[in-house]
C-alpha cells in the first residue's frame, strides 16, 4: 500500500511539474483543436468500427538542449478512475518535427529508427484510437508532445504509460498539447 501511495504522489507531482514546462506548438491536418475526431482515427475494437489510424502530427518550439521527443495521447474522461492511454511513443530523434499519418502502427515502420512504441491501455503496442462508451459526453483526447533532455528514456517497449510518464516528469524541457473530442 505504501508503494501505491508513493507512486500516486509521484504521478501527481509529475503532472504539476510537466504543467510548468514551456509551451510548444502541436498541430495536425487530421485533428483540429477542440474539434471532433474523424472516424479514420477512431478505434477498430471495443465496439467501435473506425480505421484506427494515428493522426499526422507536427510540432515546433522545442528549446535548445532537446535530445529527443515523446508523444502521448491520453483520455482523462475514460471511466476507469485513471483515464486511458491511447498512444505512448518515445525516443524520437531530436531532428524530428513530425510523425506521418499511421505512424502509430508499429508494423508500418513509419517512425524514425530507434523510436519506441510501448503499450496502450487497450493492451496493444502503438496507437489505439478513441472509443468512449456509448452515451458518454464527448471525451477529450490530449495529444502531448514532450521535448526531452535525454536521447533515451529509461524505458522500453514493455513499459507502462505510468513508467514513461515517471521518466518524462524528470526529463521534460517543454511540451505542447493538441486536444480533440470524440463521443458516440
Amino acid at each position: 500500500m505504501r508503494k501505491l501511495v508513493l507512486a500516486a504522489a509521484l504521478l501527481v507531482g509529475g503532472a504539476a511539474s510537466a504543467a510548468a514546462a514551456p509551451a510548444m506548438t502541436v498541430t495536425s491536418p487530421d485533428i483540429k483543436p477542440n474539434a471532433k475526431i474523424a472516424d479514420e482515427q477512431v478505434a477498430n475494437g471495443f465496439g467501435c468500427d473506425g480505421k484506427n489510424i494515428s493522426p499526422a502530427l507536427s510540432w515546433s518550439g522545442a528549446p535548445k538542449g532537446t535530445k529527443s521527443f515523446a508523444v502521448t495521447i491520453y483520455d482523462p474522461d475514460a471511466p476507469t478512475g485513471s483515464g486511458f492511454w491511447h498512444w505512448v511513443v518515445f525516443d524520437i530523434p531530436p531532428g524530428t518535427t513530425s510523425l506521418p499519418k499511421n505512424a502509430g502502427d508499429p508494423k508500418a515502420n513509419l517512425t524514425p529508427a530507434g523510436v519506441v512504441q510501448s503499450g496502450n491501455d487497450a493492451g496493444t503496442k502503438g496507437y489505439f484510437g478513441p472509443c468512449p462508451p456509448k452515451g458518454d459526453k464527448p471525451h477529450h483526447y490530449h495529444i502531448t508532445v514532450f521535448a526531452v533532455d535525454v536521447d533515451k528514456l529509461d524505458a522500453d517497449e514493455n513499459a507502462t504509460a505510468a513508467v514513461v510518464g515517471f521518466n518524462l516528469h524528470f526529463h521534460t524541457l517543454a511540451k505542447g498539447v493538441l486536444t480533440g473530442l470524440y463521443g458516440r
